[in-house]
């Protein structure tokens, strides 16, 4: 049985958010920016994946399992949320690639309209010769990528010689890390500027999901 976490509103579009790798769905990135797209008027649903509450549960810190494993967590997750309005599936980092692995899938079955990816992992830290890629070159589902242009999972120099389909629209946010977040000191904007833009993004984007 999936727990969610829900906030914004009830009625309207809704985003389904899985969490990251190292962390879960009320981490301090996830949560602020839940808060960010809610103050634009979304509804945002975050769910967690099996190893990360047997984490809760004392299970230790074992390491996630491979992405492509996970895929039935968050096919049961769709099928469990309630909510009968627009919906748009993703998450943060690994969470938006696993979305990413059934989008189609999802598209096809009328579950889902958008795909939201925030920091995607391109490729592991230091690793650009392991992309993470080869599905989003045929990818039908219309997908927002809101990425930090200082992310170590993968910058702009990096992303541009990736196939990627034209379905993919990538939003960059200057100096952002893998939370989007910025030094103050070399772009005079803090996380709430970034997060605030983000979330303005992204409100445009599922507006021109479901015009």
């Amino acid at each position: 049985m999936t727990d969610f976490r829900h906030d914004g509103p009830v009625e309207g579009p809704r985003l389904l958010l899985a969490h990251g790798a190292g962390a879960g769905s009320d981490s301090p990135a996830m949560e602020a920016m839940t808060a960010a797209l809610v103050e634009v008027g979304l509804g945002v649903s975050r769910f967690e994946f099996g190893y990360m509450a047997a984490r809760r549960a004392g299970g230790g810190r074992r390491p996630p399992p491979k992405a492509e494993t996970m895929t039935d967590e968050y096919r049961e997750a769709v099928a469990a949320l309630d909510h009968r309005g627009p919906l748009v599936i993703g998450g943060k980092s690994m969470g938006g690639r696993v979305a990413s692995l059934l989008a189609d899938e999802a598209l096809d079955a009328g579950h889902a309209g958008g795909l939201l990816c925030l920091g995607y992992p391109f490729h592991p830290p230091q690793r650009p010769d392991r992309p993470r890629t080869a599905h989003l070159a045929a990818l039908r589902m219309p997908t927002l990528i809101c990425q930090g242009t200082r992310d170590p999972f993968g910058g702009p120099d990096e992303v541009a010689g990736y196939a990627l389909s034209d379905r993919i629209e990538i939003a960059w946010f200057e100096d952002g890390d893998h939370d989007l977040k910025p030094r103050k000191r070399v772009t005079r904007l803090g996380h709430a500027d970034h997060l605030a833009a983000m979330a303005a993004r992204v409100r445009r984007w599922v507006d021109g999901l479901i015009a």
